[in-house]
């Protein structure tokens, strides 16, 4: 079972103090907050290409580093990163590839209704899901409109740059979608 290998490695990392090599503290040493996908290819990858070591940035994700909503959950973390924990700059990093590109949300009810969902529950949500779970159909695109939510929101003080990067998962190559400063 996938937790009992975990808290067995837990135990023995924590023993050995496997975490000395990962101290830091709570603010962000280069003083920035990403907001990404969580795309299992990016675990490593993501900041290596980026020459990122832990302590370096707050790291914010979701599926698809999709930003619709100015008051959700991503924008309450990129605001505390930024007012309370010191970040000063916000780089929005989707990436080439991504299962949300073309998301299908009708074919995603299915999926759920196979798992034993019911059809009561779906309709029982304060949201359409139709509206809610969604994706995108161009990458770029769904940089740019993370970038303009971000940038427009009410709380963001004036002098914080956002920057929109699009990664190629395979490579690590980075394009430049927008340059916030």
């Amino acid at each position: 079972m996938l937790l009992d290998e975990i808290l067995d490695y837990n135990k023995q990392f924590v023993e050995d103090r496997g975490y000395e090599v990962f101290e830091t503290d709570k603010f962000p040493n280069k003083r920035a907050v990403i907001f990404t996908c969580m795309d299992t290819r990016l675990i490593e990858l993501l900041p290596n290409a980026l020459n990122l070591k832990n302590g370096d940035v707050k790291m914010v994700k979701n599926a698809g580093a999709i930003l619709n909503d100015p008051y959700d959950s991503t924008m309450k973390s990129i605001l505390v990163a930024i007012h309370a924990l010191q970040a000063d700059e916000v780089i929005v990093i989707a990436h080439h590839g991504c299962g949300m590109n073309g998301f299908n949300t009708e074919d995603f009810v299915n999926l759920m209704k196979d798992k034993g969902i019911e059809q009561s529950a779906i309709n029982s949500l304060d949201k359409d899901p139709k509206e809610w779970l969604t994706g995108f159909d161009d990458v770029t695109a769904n940089v740019e409109q993370s970038v303009r939510i971000i940038e427009n929101h009410p709380l963001l003080p004036e002098d914080i740059p956002v920057h929109g990067l699009v990664i190629d998962p395979a490579t690590g190559k980075l394009d430049l979608v927008k340059k916030g400063y």
